[in-house]
């Protein structure tokens, strides 16, 4: 038993994100060979598709909507983002050592990420027809390679 709804959601995201970890922690032989492979499955996962995924985004949604009229939710919201962030900061912090991405400003570039994924996302979740979850993902992965300096028709 919960609190309150808002200590529901919160224990909800939490047990997403915990359970959506192993996606997150690919390593030895299930893990793509190179950081741009690992960037893509990663937006992957960030975008709405049938399933658990778009369950995923859901709760995200419910997170925003409440931690905007809830305070005690913005800590939950802060404290997620951050994780993610930090995912995100992995992977790039390969991609610069490999020299897969040449980008001046790594620092940034995990908050542009998260924000484009959920703004193409909402679209997808909201199933605009202007916007299908492959052209979501396309837009995406087109502003990060030009964030990060790659090809985005290149191979991973």
């Amino acid at each position: 038993h919960f609190a309150s709804r808002e200590a529901l959601l919160s224990e909800a995201l939490e047990h997403s994100y915990e359970r959506a970890g192993d996606m997150r922690m690919l390593a030895g032989d299930d893990a793509p060979a190179t950081a741009t492979a690992r960037l893509r499955l990663m937006i992957d996962q960030c975008i709405p598709a049938p399933g658990s995924l778009r369950d995923d985004f859901i709760l995200w949604v419910e997170l925003w909507l409440r931690a905007a009229r809830h305070p005690d939710l913005q800590a939950t919201s802060a404290r997620l983002y951050e994780r993610m962030a930090e995912w995100f900061a992995e992977v790039l912090a390969d991609g610069e050592a490999s020299g897969e991405f040449t980008a001046r400003d790594l620092d940034r570039a995990p908050g542009r990420i998260l924000a484009l994924c959920d703004g193409y996302g909402i679209r997808v979740l909201c199933e605009d027809p202007a916007m299908p979850r492959e052209r979501a993902r396309a837009e995406v992965w087109a502003a990060v390679a030009q964030t990060l300096g790659f090809d985005p028709a290149g191979d991973d």
